[in-house]
């Protein structure tokens, strides 16, 4: 019984930690694209936004479970923690250093487009690209961390 209540006990702190790399991510995006992320997804309702975050989110969560995979917990929760969390950092900075160059190579300026939806409230194909380019990231780092 005491093995449940410590695996739960270690669930909740990997939890955590995996709380505060996707709010560390959430801050990148909102960085990087224009408005705020909050208003722009929940009360303008951007399709584009939305696609962008979800996709990112996703990946986060990739590189968090690779990250807990090969996390250091060998050497004590401490360790298993703190390794998490740079690796999950780690992630994010790769997700958002990717994006920013994506930006500075495609035509006009990236984040406008992802959040350009058209007349009939179709997110701008870019909007996909970006979510599929912050998944794929995610699949190179969380492989690099394993």
């Amino acid at each position: 019984m005491a093995d449940i209540f410590e695996s739960a006990g270690n669930a909740l702190l990997y939890g955590l930690v995996g709380f505060v790399v996707m709010a560390v991510g959430f801050i990148a995006l909102d960085l990087v694209t224009p408005g705020k992320l909050v208003h722009v997804v929940w009360t303008e309702r951007n399709r584009g936004a939305a696609i962008l975050l979800a996709g990112q989110t996703v990946a986060i969560g990739l590189v968090i479970d690779q990250s807990i995979r090969a996390s250091e917990s060998e050497q004590g929760l401490g360790d298993g923690l703190f390794s998490t969390l740079v690796y999950g950092l780690s992630g994010v900075a790769v997700m958002t250093f990717i994006a920013i160059v994506v930006g500075l190579l495609t035509p006009g300026r990236l984040g406008h487009a992802v959040l350009d939806d058209s007349a009939d409230g179709r997110p701008h194909p870019a909007a996909w690209v970006q979510a599929a380019m912050y998944i794929g990231t995610a699949f190179m780092v969380g492989a690099a961390v394993s």
